[in-house]
């Protein structure tokens, strides 16, 4: 059977224990550093506690290192990598190729989708040279994750959910060429969400203070089986700077929609253990997106976020009737004091305000609001929807157990076995004094037996083979069924480390013959591993060199032109915009450049000043 993995963020120990309580199969956490966001960093002791709980579950747990590497950082990494193989970790999340280069311990390598993961020649050649998982980039479409899958045996990883990178990933130098501030060094400043003013090359202005590189979020749920069956093996939720709520909801939902097919389709299997028992309804809508799309995977599709990069929330209804203290609204929704709303005004500028008072459905402000009949509001803060995440019982995830409590000769043996075959004895060491009243010793028996607590446990079957003959107090039950389960995550925690998983050095062909700035090298081993693959450097990547005219900033499959009903192979392009066109932010003037044969839009430095005649 081919197990699924619903993969989770953890921006830290909290966040990914809640993620596994939620039912993930595995988290993907950041280490001290060299992951690509610096804002998640953690520390060993923390990775290696959410090692030993995950492991409890049979979860994962991956480290991310991926971001390019200087020269003087490569000792410390590979110390780092050997540190964080001695504590535990299933595999490193990788961009930069020279780690390949490195003594490494014997431990899984996945390719970031950082290393720029879109066709079969380079998912191939990642596979050949060691990597056990390839994480996808986001812009594939189920046909091709499909030709990919019957062109490789390696696993394949593909996100599910979350924010979308405007960028082909590894592949955006916006934020390194504006402070060097490089995404690929986990810092980027996200210029993506700013907003832009669009020029055609006479200076006219298109669009006025606009996100126009601002995308909606990304959401597969409505093709999870077909990314199931064009072979993903694990389904990433992305969000390590996003909040718990976030995480909870999000991950419950997938968890929800993942063991629905899994009911349903017997050629697959989960692949972590218990079950998630939740306590609230998810609703992705209901925590942190800017509006959904499914990208590419069926077709090209409006995609941008023009008005804002904030979250909407939930679409909940119009406004019938307004004055500046109170709304009448039309809604199917139960609104609640504390709620956040938000609109758009008459300048399609996002505003918001709080919930004070709801009669039926009139609702009172927090805040002097001018705001017009038949506006469309949206819920951004869920007030009781956050409530119920917020508490500290959300979720249960148990696995579930066989007890059989045995009278023998030198007392009593308690067996536990689990739903995975891991089986522990605890014995009693005592002599046996006859009951008075077997049936009611049996039914305390099993009383004490099933109480598992907050274990990760519960009893699914308990047998009482001849104990109940014999008399023993509750206290003494009590403590062999803790020793016991105590006994039995130990041995959970011992199966479900990691086996080694040794790097064979080869010297399979790169499939290019020239290698330059995009292919992110920054270091001498970075170098090294390309050459050793047949390929000759002809530039460093733009974090060392920092040269960025006529280099191509972004380069995406998202097309601006496109987005406004101006495309050059579909649509009617009219007049002003026959044109170059060009984005200025901040006095920064980019040049957009448009390959339609491979439908692609790339971003360049100009030095065309629209202002200097004003």
């Amino acid at each position: 059977m081919k197990k699924l993995e619903l993969l989770s963020p953890a921006k830290n120990l909290e966040y990914g224990k809640e993620a596994i309580n939620h039912g993930a199969d595995a988290v993907y956490i950041g280490s001290p550093r060299f992951g690509a966001r610096v804002a998640a960093a953690n520390s060993l002791q923390d990775i290696e506690d959410l090692i030993n709980y995950a492991h409890i579950f049979g979860s994962k747990v991956y480290v991310t290192l991926n971001t390019l590497l200087f020269d003087h950082e490569l000792e410390e990494i590979q110390k780092l990598i050997h540190t964080l193989y001695n504590i535990g970790i299933d595999a490193l999340i990788v961009q930069d190729l020279g780690i390949l280069e490195l003594d490494l311990p014997p431990i899984a390598l996945h390719a970031s989708t950082q290393t720029h993961n879109i066709d079969v020649q380079r998912i191939s050649f990642l596979e050949k040279v060691g990597f056990q998982r390839v994480i996808l980039g986001r812009e594939l479409s189920l046909e091709a994750m499909n030709t990919i899958r019957q062109s490789t045996t390696v696993e394949l990883e593909a996100f599910v959910q979350g924010a979308l990178c405007v960028c082909y990933s590894g592949q955006c130098y916006l934020s390194q060429s504006l402070n060097e501030h490089s995404g690929n060094r986990g810092c980027c400043s996200q210029p993506c969400r700013s907003a832009y003013n669009l020029y055609n090359e006479d200076g006219k202005q298109l669009m006025h203070n606009a996100h126009l590189l601002s995308l909606k979020d990304f959401s597969g749920a409505q093709h999870l089986r077909e990314m199931i069956k064009a072979g993903i093996s694990s389904l990433k939720i992305e969000g390590r700077l996003k909040d718990l709520s976030y995480v909870k909801n999000v991950t419950a939902y997938y968890r929800t929609l993942l063991d629905e097919i899994l009911t349903n389709e017997k050629d697959y299997s989960k692949s972590s253990s218990g079950q998630t028992k939740l306590f609230f309804t998810p609703d992705l809508e209901r925590t942190f997106n800017r509006g959904f799309t499914d990208y590419f995977l069926r077709e090209r599709q409006p995609m941008a976020s023009f008005l804002t990069q904030k979250s909407l929330g939930k679409k909940i209804g119009k406004v019938l009737k307004s004055d500046r203290n109170a709304i009448i609204i039309d809604s199917e929704y139960q609104l609640t004091p504390g709620d956040g709303l938000c609109f758009f005004n008459e300048n399609n500028e996002l505003e918001g305000f709080l919930v004070n008072r709801v009669e039926k459905n009139k609702v009172w402000l927090n805040k002097a609001v001018n705001i017009k009949n038949g506006t469309e509001l949206f819920r951004n803060n869920d007030y009781t929807f956050e409530k119920a995440l917020q508490s500290n019982k959300s979720s249960e995830r148990k696995i579930g157990v066989d007890l059989s409590f045995t009278a023998i000769s030198e007392g009593f043996k308690l067996t536990i076995k689990d739903e995975d075959g891991n089986e522990c004895s605890e014995h009693i060491s005592t002599e046996l004094t006859p009951s008075t009243s077997p049936e009611k010793v049996k039914e305390q028996m099993t009383k004490q037996l099933s109480k598992m607590g907050d274990t990760p446990f519960y009893a699914n079957k308990i047998e009482i083979i001849g104990a109940e003959k014999y008399f023993l107090p509750a206290s003494v039950i009590n403590d062999v069924r803790r020793k016991a389960i105590n006994k039995l995550i130990n041995i959970r925690i011992q199966a479900n480390k990691p086996l080694p998983c040794t790097l064979e050095t080869n010297n399979e062909p790169y499939f290019k013959a020239e290698v330059g700035y995009r292919e992110n090298i920054i270091n001498n081993m970075s170098a090294r591993f390309y050459e050793r693959h047949g390929a000759k450097v002809l530039e460093h990547g733009l974090e060392k060199t920092k040269e960025y005219k006529d280099k191509a900033l972004m380069t995406t499959k998202y097309c601006i032109r496109y987005e406004m009903g101006q495309c050059l192979k579909r649509h009617n392009v009219t007049k002003e915009y026959q044109s170059n066109l060009y984005l200025e932010n901040n006095r920064n003037i980019y040049r957009l450049q448009f390959n339609c044969k491979e439908c692609e839009m790339q971003i360049f430095l100009s030095d065309i000043n629209f202002r200097k005649n004003r």
